[in-house]
């Protein structure tokens, strides 16, 4: 069985007061343990694929499952407990980094759980080669990839099963970028799955690769990807 499912999935609104239909009936599955990078021209719905498959856009029809189970059994707060969307540009806040990795635990959805405690954050820190930096320290003084990094581990600390990643690395430099691939690998577990937006050329931590054009999805090959 497949850990997150969506069928016959179709997005639908105005643009520039004309009916546009960025993708129609489109259908594909992640597995446990798996990261598909979702990769095709600009324009062609990769972001509101995601965001459909958050439920975040109401224009959205079709199926989503997770675990076989329908998300209409969901209401939507819990559905993006177990469907976490991380957007391009990191959530930063003013305060420290411990303040920005438990902003999950500020929102009514979480309200009634424990956040992690300091042992857990640097422990997540220190997956990321971040173990140098303080949990007290101004968050306005990390550079962009270390504020990609923590996002990234705030999405973690979650504990969601679905990370959907929308081009996370897109305005960091070739080393940063690397960083974020390799603990985007080391997070996804056996009872986890990523899909994850990216323009870079294939850095071999997907399993493997969709193209999304022309309102239809194709698995690729890597060689074909690099195209």
């Amino acid at each position: 069985m497949a850990l997150f499912e969506a069928r016959g999935l179709t997005v639908s609104y105005r643009r520039n007061g004309i009916s546009f239909k960025p993708f129609d009936d489109i259908s594909f599955e992640l597995l446990e343990g798996q990261i598909v990078d979702l990769v095709g021209p600009s324009g062609s719905g990769k972001s509101s694929l995601l965001c459909a498959c958050a439920r975040l856009l109401p224009e959205a029809s079709g199926t989503l499952a997770l675990k076989g189970v329908d998300s209409s059994s969901f209401s939507a707060e819990e559905w993006r407990r177990h469907i976490c969307y991380v957007p391009q540009k990191p959530t930063v806040i003013a305060g420290t980094v411990r303040d920005n990795l438990l902003l999950p635990w500020s929102f009514r959805v979480r309200r009634n759980d424990n956040p992690p405690n300091d042992k857990t954050l640097c422990l997540l820190m220190d997956e990321a080669s971040l173990g140098d930096v303080s949990l007290d320290r101004d968050a306005a003084q990390l550079s962009g990839g270390e504020l990609a990094r923590v996002a990234l581990l705030r999405a973690f600390a979650t504990k969601p099963d679905v990370f959907l990643l929308d081009e996370v690395e897109a305005a960091l430099d070739n080393d940063s970028a690397r960083s974020v691939s390799n603990l985007t690998r080391k997070l996804i577990g056996n009872n986890t799955a990523c899909l994850r937006i990216r323009h870079r050329p294939p850095d071999g931590v997907a399993d493997k690769m969709f193209r999304l054009e022309n309102g239809k999805i194709f698995q690729l090959e890597c060689a074909e990807a690099r195209i």
